[in-house]
């Protein structure tokens, strides 16, 4: 004998076997068929727009880029403009072209990543915004703690660059081009 209980009368209730089982069998029939249906639906879109799309989601701007670091609420978003100018040489280096990559991160050992591996020694992504989103990977892993600029400042200078007049260049990039400004 099955029992189910029934919430309005406060008792258990005898039920079938099929009865019981119905509504995640059709719930299971219902999600395969829309998963059924988007599995036909995408195959049948054409490869050249396929590629429009993809094109359109990696479209970088400086604006697109405060937009998104702005909405993953950094605590210090200007640093991380800052970096991804310097970093990139202003967006326009080899590695941000070619492997998207605009921190200059390594392929990490021992943390959660979006890269999708290396390539010239550094990690590579499909998009941009995964760089940035990896980054975000990374600032949570281990500046999750850091409160004031001063803190951060320390821990570039320590863990992250090996230029030593890197926070000098990033503190430079930060005053001149007034990145403040731009969140806020």
């Amino acid at each position: 004998m099955i029992y189910k209980f029934n919430k309005n009368s406060l008792n258990f209730e005898k039920t079938s076997k099929l009865r019981l089982l119905a509504r995640p069998i059709l719930f299971t029939a219902i999600i395969t068929g829309v998963f059924a249906y988007t599995v036909k639906t995408e195959a049948s879109i054409p490869e050249e727009q396929k590629l429009i799309v993809l094109k359109e989601i990696n479209h970088f701007s400086e604006d697109r880029l405060v937009e998104k670091i702005d909405g993953l609420n950094f605590r210090f978003p200007h640093i991380v403009l800052a970096q991804a100018k310097l970093e990139s040489n202003n967006f326009r280096s080899y590695l941000f072209k070619q492997n998207n990559n605009m921190f200059g991160m390594k392929l990490p050992s021992s943390r959660l990543t979006l890269a999708k591996g290396e390539e010239h020694g550094y990690a590579f992504y499909d998009t941009w915004i995964e760089s940035l989103m990896d980054y975000a990977l990374y600032y949570s892993s281990y500046l999750k703690d850091i409160r004031t600029e001063r803190e951060y400042y320390q821990f570039l200078s320590k863990f992250y660059a090996e230029d030593l007049a890197y926070v000098e260049k990033i503190q430079k990039l930060v005053k001149n081009e007034q990145l403040k400004s731009k969140f806020n």
